[in-house]
């Protein structure tokens, strides 16, 4: 399920997103209303509780006031709309993101690092990647996100039409092996066939269905022969199959891009430490 963020009125959207740190304003008003104690930053901190345990399918504004303890028409006063709580949700987690870095030294060890911060929060908040990057937020947490990484990217020296690309390039690449990790965290569960059982039922029966497998796929099995996988560590034996070698090709997708950032350094002939 894909979520477009930006679907509320942009003038409340943006104003309660830029909310330039002012203290939260309490109900003060005698008489009816919303209970003191009710804010926009509990009714956020709410709604990704709700989307972390149930997922998004499971938000709503009606869900988001039962965890509070009050009716969905309570939150209306604070957050105008769903949409309007979908891009303050995204921009609040946002702030559990390090933005200190130490972007004096060595770039590659400070990509690495704050590539391997982006997978970890993502997994932490899953809900997250179903939110589509075709229309940011345009939050102050989004954007110290993106602050930070082209920071980092400054430290290669290469041009800044370059640093925007490579923006895009490490942003998806991240997203893209955090989603294979969260799907395969949920397989198991959802299907109620651990991976292992799973890969050795079908691969079984690759013999029978398609004897001829290797004449028709030589590449793929010569690249499969040539690979000696790694028995699995017994320390990890909770952690599934998918999920190691999801994290595996992470590490290895990683060392390549940032190889490909040397590269790149090299030809521009900026080099830096």
């Amino acid at each position: 399920m894909v979520v477009f963020a930006g679907q509320g009125d942009a003038r409340r959207s943006m104003s309660l997103l830029w909310r330039a740190d002012r203290p939260e304003q309490q109900d003060r008003r005698p008489g009816p209303g919303p209970r003191p104690g009710l804010s926009v930053d509990a009714i956020v901190a709410a709604a990704v509780a709700v989307a972390d345990e149930d997922g998004m399918a499971a938000l709503s504004m009606r869900a988001v006031g039962e965890r509070l303890g009050r009716t969905a028409m309570a939150l209306y006063t604070y957050v105008p709309s769903k949409g309007e709580l979908l891009d303050l949700m995204y921009d609040a987690v946002h702030a559990e993101l390090p933005t200190e870095y130490d972007d004096t030294g060595d770039w590659r060890a400070g990509l690495t690092e704050w590539a391997r911060n982006g997978l970890e929060f993502h997994l932490r908040h899953p809900w997250v990647l179903q939110v589509s990057q075709a229309r940011p937020v345009l939050g102050p947490h989004e954007y110290a996100g993106l602050e930070t990484l082209v920071r980092l990217l400054n430290a290669t020296g290469l041009e800044a039409h370059l640093l925007r690309r490579l923006v895009g390039t490490l942003s998806h690449f991240v997203r893209g092996c955090a989603g294979t990790v969260a799907e395969a965290r949920q397989a198991a569960t959802v299907t109620g066939e651990s991976d292992e059982e799973w890969w050795f039922a079908r691969s079984a029966l690759l013999g029978e269905v398609a004897p001829d497998f290797a004449e028709r796929y030589p590449s793929l099995v010569a690249m499969e022969t040539g690979s000696t996988p790694q028995p699995p560590d017994p320390g990890e034996g909770t952690v599934p199959y998918l999920e190691r070698e999801a994290r595996e090709t992470f590490d290895a997708g990683l060392g390549v891009l940032l190889d490909g950032i040397e590269a790149a350094i090299r030809r521009a002939g900026t080099p830096r430490t």
